[in-house]
């Protein structure tokens, strides 16, 4: 008898760089999808407060325009805990919605002017699970964030079942895919900048190889929600309208599509899950199951 629980992909645009009129959106967002039934649901990488696209237009020749970029940055950022995220627990509880977020994260344990891509983990009773920081930027990436660490590669014990979250290119990293997968994962956030039909098909491998749901959340961005205020927009083409597409979905662990890709606008995509569907996926192959090779293979994770 399938027990089904909805999940949830919000392919939303943020307020630029404005982190007080974000959170309302995701809270906003949060309260729909709680409206809905809805157990889990998962917004894009640094949805808090917009990613920083100018890494790729941009050449780190130019200090005085990336400096003053980064301090608005900074200063929209968030302290894990903090007013942001205590917005963000009510908002879950009130709503009875697990929540993962993607944000910028302020090094609050030192010296709060560093940023980590990071994920946070909200339960539906309003409590911080915990957080995940990227491990390793991407290219120019590497000019915004510092490197998280292995002490973030958990999952969470949610009531739409054990959740974790890889950011990005990190999905594609073999062994901290298997750090996931080891966890008891059965629903993998993964949200992303990547809109790319290779991005989604490594989704759908992905899905298959772990046995596991997976929720890629790509933020949905528009030249115009860029302010004109920022020279760099003048850097992309006139008739472009998207700077980013989205195409985010929801994918079974036999790698088939349950909701999207959702692709050029905002939504937020819901599909019904039967976590027994999981079970049945890893009957002919559990990667750290039956198939894990222990005798043959040894996997540590250094979390210090």
């Amino acid at each position: 008898m399938e027990q089904l629980t909805k999940i949830a992909a919000a392919q939303l645009s943020p307020v630029f760089l404005n982190k007080e009129k974000t959170v309302q959106k995701a809270c906003e967002a949060i309260a729909e999808a709680g409206g809905k039934g809805c157990k889990l649901i998962v917004f894009p990488e640094a949805f808090i407060a917009g990613y920083p696209d100018w890494v790729w237009l941009v050449p780190n020749s130019k200090g005085a325009v990336l400096n003053e970029l980064y301090i608005e940055l900074v200063e929209n950022a968030v302290s894990i805990p903090g007013n942001t995220t205590d917005r963000l627990c009510k908002a879950a509880k009130s709503a009875k919605i697990n929540v993962v977020i993607g944000l910028h994260e302020r090094n609050s344990e030192t010296s709060n002017t560093s940023l980590y891509n990071s994920l946070l983990f909200i339960s539906d009773q309003g409590t911080i699970l915990g957080k995940h920081r990227k491990l390793i930027p991407t290219g120019g990436e590497r000019l915004i964030w510092a490197q998280g660490d292995g002490s973030t590669l958990k999952s969470y014990t949610t009531s739409a079942g054990k959740v974790a979250g890889l950011i990005c290119w990190e999905n594609f990293m073999p062994l901290a895919r298997n750090a996931i997968y080891e966890a008891g994962t059965q629903i993998l956030a993964s949200p992303t900048w990547d809109k790319s039909p290779n991005w989604l098909q490594s989704m759908q491998h992905i899905a298959r190889e772990g046995g596991c749901f997976v929720i890629s959340t790509c933020m949905a961005l528009r030249k115009n929600d860029i302010p004109d205020a920022y020279e760099f927009k003048k850097l992309y083409p006139k008739d472009r309208e998207w700077i980013n597409a989205g195409n985010s979905a929801i994918i079974a662990p036999n790698g088939k599509f349950l909701a999207g890709p959702l692709d050029a606008e905002e939504g937020i995509l819901y599909a019904d899950i039967d976590l027994k569907q999981i079970i049945a996926s890893k009957r002919m192959f559990d990667v750290v199951g039956h198939y894990a090779r222990p005798d043959v293979f040894q996997f540590g994770i250094k979390s210090e």
